[in-house]
């Protein structure tokens, strides 16, 4: 969410960021309706002034016996235009907080400019594509086949979209999970955090999910959402905290249940594990000094990538254009995996700097030793990875010509030292 104030102070710079994301000029109508607002409550600071004037004469007059007739009738009018005003305030700054908060980051200066996903850019490729002598299966005909994949079943107590994983397939996207977390934990200084999976609507506008993307989210009975991602609970754990600059940079992840309604994807991935309404994901956050964000994001995707070097799974890094990236973004690097079966490539992960961005939604702050002024920090989040799509990855990327699937060798310690994921 942007400052008004830096959208008075440099309009022609705001329009043109947001032209780069193909939206209509918006500055000067926000400054408009700034002024106007500014004007109100000008206006009724001196109605208030006013009436304390008034209102001591009158006292005064009636003390000296005199007439306060006018006096009296002005005092009545401004109480009730006052109401009045400060209704039409309350109105305009609702109005003007509602477009703020609808409006997307501007994006940094090297993020390409273009439409949709077919302008993102290509800036790195890791590995070899697998080579097969049969023809390679989806994860979803290969984890029916090992009878450890039950779409039917989850559809039978949840409906479409949900999977249950029985055996050694289970246990697979366990050791998945804690081989991530034991990498960024150990190698890369990300502290572990488990977080609720409910939270109020106060900790999605502060990451943006609220209010422009509720439609996606399910809400509960109670005031609550299930978070659509781990990024909302560990980017609001530095809600409303002033930071000392010193101790940054924060760095947190968690491994939780994700919950997404994924409306407007009817239609697609409608087959497997690619897109349900629930899943599981490793989440790296970052809190940062504004000027060290660049420098972690590439640290960040890094660490991101390394989960995909040591599971041995060819993929390629591109840099989201402005047309493509998250609401929030300033810049976005998405790392997307081979799939033999689709013979495609599929996001896998996406990190995300979004500046100050979320931190001016959360009030979070941070401040130099011996200092008073405080200044905003930055955030960022990106996956470390999509469980379910690493462990789709595997199986298609493992897969044998009878259908059984060949584990890693960097998760067999977590498998208890097995080799191969064979029919039940």
């Amino acid at each position: 969410m942007f400052d008004i104030k830096a959208i008075r102070d440099n309009p022609e710079a705001f329009d043109l960021g947001w032209k780069r994301r193909g939206i209509a000029p918006q500055a000067a109508e926000l400054v408009a309706l700034d002024a106007e607002l500014r004007e109100l409550q000008t206006t009724l600071q001196e109605s208030q002034s006013r009436r304390n004037v008034a209102s001591r004469a009158i006292g005064q007059a009636k003390a000296k016996g005199d007439a306060a007739d006018d006096l009296i009738r002005e005092v009545a009018e401004l109480k009730k235009q006052m109401p009045e005003l400060e209704e039409k305030i309350r109105s305009l700054s609702e109005e003007l907080t509602a477009r703020l908060s609808r409006l997307e980051n501007i994006p940094a200066e090297d993020v390409p400019d273009g439409e949709n996903e077919d302008d993102n850019v290509e800036i790195r490729h890791w590995g070899d594509r697998p080579s097969f002598d049969f023809e390679p299966k989806q994860h979803f005909d290969l984890g029916e086949g090992l009878g450890q994949m039950d779409f039917e079943g989850a559809a039978r107590m949840s409906g479409a979209r949900f999977v249950l994983l029985k055996g050694d397939l289970a246990k697979l996207e366990r050791a998945l999970s804690a081989f991530m977390l034991d990498v960024h934990t150990t190698e890369f200084g990300y502290q572990e955090a488990s977080v609720p999976l409910l939270v109020r609507d106060q900790a999605l506008y502060g990451t943006s999910q609220l209010p422009k993307f509720k439609e996606d989210l399910f809400e509960a009975t109670t005031g609550h959402y299930m978070i659509p991602t781990g990024e909302v609970p560990l980017t609001n754990m530095v809600r409303e905290q002033i930071l000392e600059e010193e101790k940054l940079p924060l760095r947190f992840t968690t491994l939780s249940q994700c919950f997404r309604s994924e409306a407007g994807s009817a239609g697609r991935d409608t087959r497997g594990m690619i897109r349900l309404h629930q899943f599981n994901k490793v989440e790296l956050v970052s809190i940062t000094r504004p000027e060290d964000s660049r420098d972690e994001l590439e640290r960040m995707t890094g660490a991101a990538e390394e989960i995909l070097q040591r599971l041995g799974l060819c993929y390629r890094v591109l840099t989201l254009c402005t047309g493509d990236m998250g609401f929030a973004a300033k810049k976005t690097y998405d790392l997307e995996v081979w799939l033999p079966g689709q013979g495609a490539y599929r996001e896998i992960s996406s990190c995300s700097n979004t500046g100050d961005f979320q931190a001016r939604r959360m009030n979070s702050r941070c401040r130099p030793a011996g200092e008073k002024k405080t200044r905003f920090v930055h955030t960022l989040n990106g996956s470390g990875l999509a469980v379910g799509r690493t462990l789709v990855a595997v199986l298609e990327n493992y897969q044998q010509a009878d259908g059984s699937i060949l584990i890693p060798e960097i998760l067999r310690p977590y498998m208890g030292g097995k080799k191969m994921i064979e029919r039940i």
